[in-house]
């Protein structure tokens, strides 16, 4: 006996698709499905492209907060003209939808604790994601210079409880690029890499004996600078 067959979708109910107000209609001929854009449609029968834009940025906010120019980023390649989407994006400024300011500082917040960034890998992350300059300054001072020093001290720790290299020199080098890539300043790399190697004795406590903290943060900032200018040569 002939049933539904399983897995199909009824196209009613709970598994249907919802509409979208942004979806080409489709006009059936024959046995094939052919989809009329939009730009085709009868003036009358187009979506509203405001109420198109709005449903985009709040299905992208539903799956987790956004900003402002990553809203704008969605929006134009979804072919929204600029001038809707600046209303709609404005709108939404007005009534706290859109947040910039809150965005960055729940963002330093949970970046720092949850994967111990500093504060200049996240003004990077803040910058690549549209927040302006001021509104990045504002969110990463929220992290003082202490908070700071411990999460580097911590990870420091953790990281050394687990070395196996009997080389203090390699656990030297691969603590510091450590830090480094999570965004700390080669100056307070240094110094927080010394202290938990004066503290974990042996051989580790006799090397940072003779490390000048000072000296290697003005070398690693050196070659920064050059790196950078040459990059941008």
């Amino acid at each position: 006996m002939a049933g539904r067959r399983r897995g199909a979708r009824s196209g009613r109910g709970w598994d249907a698709l919802p509409p979208r107000a942004d979806r080409p209609t489709e006009a059936r001929t024959g046995r094939r499905t052919t989809r009329q854009p939009t730009s085709q449609l009868p003036v009358e029968k187009r979506p509203d492209p405001g109420e198109v834009a709005r449903q985009i940025c709040l299905r992208l906010l539903s799956a987790r907060p956004r900003t402002r120019a990553e809203l704008a980023g969605a929006l134009e390649r979804r072919g929204i003209a600029a001038e809707v989407a600046a209303e709609v994006l404005d709108r939404y400024d007005e009534v706290g939808i859109i947040d910039d300011a809150a965005f960055a500082s729940a963002w330093v917040s949970s970046r720092h604790h949850g994967k111990g960034l500093a504060r200049r890998a996240l003004a990077g992350e803040l910058r690549r994601r549209g927040v302006d300059d001021a509104t990045v300054r504002d969110a990463v001072d929220e992290l003082d210079s202490d908070t700071e020093a411990e999460t580097a001290r911590a990870l420091v720790e953790r990281r050394l409880r687990g070395a196996t290299t009997a080389d203090p020199e390699a656990v030297v080098r691969k603590l510091v690029g450590m830090l480094a890539r999570k965004g700390y300043p080669p100056g307070l790399a240094f110094r927080v890499v010394k202290d938990a190697l004066a503290e974990h004795g042996g051989r580790a406590a006799e090397f940072a004996d003779h490390l000048d903290a000072d000296v290697l943060a003005e070398a690693e900032e050196s070659a920064e600078a050059e790196a950078a200018a040459s990059t941008e040569a």
